[in-house]
């Protein structure tokens, strides 16, 4: 016997009423303070993310590993985050969202605990591979609350908020971290990110509310939940966007540091100032953005910002030894546009799933998101060459590379609907479930 989702004949292959989703409406304060909330979880984990990557030297340094050591520490938090945003997809939606999201932070908290007394290099990878699993699944499980408490109409504002915690996580939280690392030892950045992450996991319970509108205790088994996740196309066509644009983007940042020390010019000690722009003109505009997302539509905010970036990337992948403020210019109107894109391109996808689905389908979209920025920037390595006296070459390539990715989104976006326009009368059914439908009738098939 062929096994079947919940809510669907077994005889017939059509659709059984199952309880209606019927989410809370919630007060502006109710959004404000659940945005406040989710923000500051964004904050703490993507600091935890980011601040590995300039730790590097001590790292290797007083756990005696080389750069491929170090590497996989960087790795193995993307590849446990992109594993368990799988492994999520198939069950999250069977909880609340607010239960989820403690229980995902509190997990994020204890790795990073971890991370800050591992004594051995085995110990701290163990540690990173424990917060990416928690971690990668977070955001994806933001994202899941901001589709259930904002109504459409200001989804974009929220996301361009929340968004907001990625600029000043650039601006205030990686500088302190680097320099809490340099004075009192890479340990004590971990420490600190536990520490002020805890007061907002015990205000998590008071402040988020419970949001179990999704929950109707009719449920698929795991497996074809997954199944189900990743064979409706308009999940496809979703995925294939954020692929696409993951994939451009972290062919050209994860080198942008070196190119700016070794081909334009600057010195180290000047870095910082790069980041610390970018990320407060990021932190001023992506709330703006959000808000035009909602006033003019966010397909057609991504079809303004889209070629922007694409731009963007050619030009600071092509910047000859220049000035510094022409290079913190150049940088920084490209933080802009590209988390404008993210922010509108977001934004769309959180809409085009329905309720029920929406924990899983963020929680494998974030899996997406993960291993397409690994491959991104494995694919940037594969192009880029170091020639002698350090300088990368084959740069332009790359950003070309992310200009026609860039492009090609935009094709993807103008594919993805709304869940609310596939309509109740025409549901739009998986590709796993059509097949069934086909088949699995209760007759034989004539070949």
């Amino acid at each position: 016997m062929a096994y079947h989702p919940a809510g669907t004949s077994r005889l017939t292959a059509t659709p059984v009423p199952t309880p209606a989703v019927s989410l809370p409406t919630h007060d502006r304060r109710t959004e404000r303070i659940v945005l406040l909330i989710l923000s500051a979880v964004q904050f703490t984990s993507i600091v935890d993310f980011m601040v590995v990557m300039p730790l590097g030297p001590q790292l290797m340094r007083t756990l005696d590993i080389g750069p491929d050591r170090f590497g996989l520490i960087v790795a193995s938090y993307t590849f446990a985050a992109g594993a368990a945003g799988l492994v999520a997809s198939a069950i999250v939606d069977r909880f609340s969202r607010r239960g989820a999201f403690m229980t995902l932070y509190a997990g994020v908290l204890l790795g990073t605990l971890c991370c800050a007394f591992a004594p051995t290099y085995h110990t701290l990878l163990a540690a990173r591979v424990v917060t990416g699993a928690f971690g990668g699944i977070l955001g994806g499980m933001a994202m899941a609350i901001i589709g259930d408490v904002f109504p459409e109409e200001r989804r974009g504002r929220a996301t361009g908020s929340l968004m907001s915690a990625f600029a000043l996580a650039s601006v205030v939280g990686v500088p302190i971290g680097i320099f809490l690392g340099t004075h009192y030892g890479w340990h004590i950045p971990f420490v600190a990110l536990a520490v002020l992450g805890l007061p907002v996991l015990f205000l998590a319970p008071f402040a988020l509310p419970p949001l179990r509108g999704h929950v109707n205790g009719v449920y698929a088994h795991p497996l074809r939940s997954v199944v189900e996740t990743f064979s409706v196309p308009n999940h496809l066509n979703a995925f294939a966007l954020i692929m696409v644009l993951m994939i451009g983007s972290f062919a050209v940042f994860p080198y942008l540091s070196a190119y700016l020390v070794a081909n334009v010019g600057m010195t180290e000690d000047q870095l910082p100032i790069v980041y610390i722009v970018g990320g407060a003109l990021t932190l001023f505009t992506a709330p703006w953005i959000g808000r035009l997302a909602d006033r003019h539509g966010k397909l057609t905010v991504y079809r303004w910002i889209a070629p922007l970036s694409a731009l963007c990337f050619v030009l600071i992948t092509q910047l000859p030894a220049a000035q510094l403020a022409f290079a913190v210019a150049v940088f920084g109107a490209l933080m802009v546009v590209n988390s404008g894109r993210m922010i509108a391109a977001m934004a769309m996808v959180t809409s085009s799933v329905e309720p029920q689905r929406r924990g899983g389908f963020l929680s494998a979209n974030s899996s997406m998101q993960h291993v397409s920025s690994g491959f991104g920037a494995y694919l940037g390595g594969l192009i880029i060459e170091q020639a002698a006296g350090g300088r990368l070459t084959h740069f332009g390539t790359v950003g070309w590379l992310a200009a026609v990715a860039t492009l090609l989104s935009l094709w993807l976006a103008g594919r993805i609907r709304m869940a609310e326009e596939v309509g109740a009368d025409n549901p739009e059914m998986s590709l796993a479930a059509a097949a069934e439908a086909t088949f699995d009738v209760g007759e034989p098939m004539v070949h």
